[in-house]
């Protein structure tokens, strides 16, 4: 099967495609051993691994299970086996769950069943509504329907993870603009960190030297991680570990970063989002079942938060600016207004070298004042890059995403069924998107409430767990296995 990883974590010469013929640089795990002379490995004829010690004694060597973090934590390789290393976050292990929760239930084991929450990003909601012709709104409902059909306990949609994302961002952007100001080095341009395929490739390839540049804003989806498992749960009157997360994404990159050691909590041994599931897998999900999805009956999306806003009763909201969230244009408007007390400022974005890279500038008496971007695909992501090595970067916010067109076009999106290209796609979804009632985030009510009342401020140590990461360099493995003859 493709690959529907991004871009960015599939160029063969980064050192992180590993063919199918081949095999992890990791292969065997060998125990420490008291022998000061050391040890032989053997390969044997059906490729079991067998250590030879000095007395001539053998031992069989176990291979290693791989796992995502293991995956994430190595520099040599990320594409080639993900059929195998996103099993822990694939359809048949979601179905493994409901059927799991359901046997328990039927055995009068309910206090032993997992609370499963199911939260739906936007972006494949308006993938499975163009697919199945259906508006978005309805497409919504009806995935709500699904997912309470297979054993949901609650189903939620995540504009209240979309808006604490869009205003963290801009708060620290305000914070690194000023600090840059003062004269404190790396703060711009600052770069979007809501997509995992950029950061992954950022950690891998370029480093502290580029990490510094990056929000340290969760993604939306970590944000509902957060919320799910540290708000509702308690709400609820359970513990995080006996939530169930799951949600749905608009591409496979996102499985990864659900997968990252920060986002895991040792004490609790639970991670904030247990497992992503995707616009083609459901397609998958349900073709297997012989259905579709307007053939379902609707189903109920909650908000457990609160009142979102007071002009749509609409479940389904979007952003102003990209189909990748807005955070250009929310940004842009964000810093206008706080930074030079212009409250309407105008946003105009103009193609540059192609659609996927474009640019906007804020002038005041002559001077620009903001100059912001937004890049998509890995091409685009290679000269910004490139621009900032050179010191030639002349952004304060650049909106990094590693797909061409961004998250409406993301990886694990269902594809054309018409025979149209993919852009083609991405633009329908695009025009969808743009007609969906629009969430104003800084009135959002239910934001405001709970950074008062649940995070307890906007710079708690709550606020900093909850609401930001911290993003890691990984060296290269110089290892012969490694090495390219």
């Amino acid at each position: 099967m493709a690959s529907r990883f991004s871009g960015a974590l599939q160029i063969t010469d980064l050192d992180d495609f590993i063919t199918p013929s081949q095999e992890c640089i990791k292969p065997i795990q060998i125990q420490k051993s008291k022998s000061k002379t050391g040890a032989k490995i053997k390969i044997q004829e059906d490729g079991a691994y067998v250590e030879l010690n000095e007395r001539g004694a053998s031992q069989k060597l176990e291979k290693v299970e791989i796992t995502l973090a293991d995956c994430l934590a190595c520099s040599g390789c990320i594409t080639s086996a993900e059929s195998v290393l996103v099993s822990q976050q694939s359809q048949e292990e979601l179905l493994r769950v409901f059927e799991e929760k359901k046997t328990k239930e039927q055995n009068g084991q309910s206090e032993d069943c997992k609370y499963i929450v199911v939260s739906l990003s936007v972006q494949p909601v308006l993938s499975l509504a163009e697919r199945y012709d259906l508006e978005p709104e309805e497409a919504a409902l009806k995935l709500a329907g699904y997912f309470q059909q297979l054993g949901a306990d609650i189903v939620l949609e995540m504009t209240i993870a979309d808006d604490f994302a869009l205003i963290q961002s801009a708060k620290e952007f305000v914070e690194r603009y000023k600090s840059a100001e003062d004269g404190v080095k790396n703060q711009l341009p600052m770069l979007a960190s809501s997509c995992p395929g950029w950061v992954c490739y950022a950690e891998k390839t370029h480093g502290n030297f580029i990490l510094p540049y990056i929000s340290v804003t969760k993604s939306p989806q970590q944000i509902m991680g957060s919320l799910v498992k540290y708000h509702l749960a308690e709400s609820k009157g359970l513990s995080p570990e006996q939530v169930y997360h799951v949600t749905l994404m608009p591409c496979y990159d996102k499985k990864l970063e659900a997968s990252r050691e920060d986002f895991y909590n040792d004490l609790r041994q639970t991670r904030d989002v247990d497992c992503v599931i995707t616009s083609i897998e459901v397609e998958q999900m349900l073709s297997s079942q012989g259905t579709s999805l307007g053939e379902l009956e609707i189903g109920v999306i909650e908000k457990p938060f609160g009142s979102y806003t007071e002009q749509s009763d609409k479940y389904l909201l979007g952003h102003h600016g990209s189909g990748s969230g807005g955070y250009a244009d929310f940004i842009f408007h964000y810093a206008a207004q706080h930074l030079f007390q212009e409250p309407n400022a105008k946003l105009e974005f103009r193609n540059l070298r192609n659609p996927d890279f474009q640019e906007a500038i804020f002038e005041k008496d002559g001077k620009i004042l903001l100059r912001f971007a937004i890049a998509n695909g890995f091409r685009n992501i290679q000269n910004l890059v490139q621009k900032l090595k050179r010191g030639k970067s002349v952004y304060h916010y650049v909106e990094v995403m590693a797909c061409p067109s961004g998250c409406l076009n993301g990886g694990a999106q269902i594809r054309p069924q018409d025979g149209s290209q993919s852009r083609e796609l991405a633009q329908r979804l695009e025009m969808k998107y743009h007609k969906l009632p629009k969430s104003k985030s800084e009135e959002n009510s239910a934001v405001t409430n709970l950074y008062k009342v649940w995070l307890g401020g906007e710079h708690t140590d709550k606020s900093i767990a909850y609401l930001q990461t911290q993003y890691h360099e990984i060296e290269k493995m110089n290892t012969a296995l490694a090495i390219k003859w």
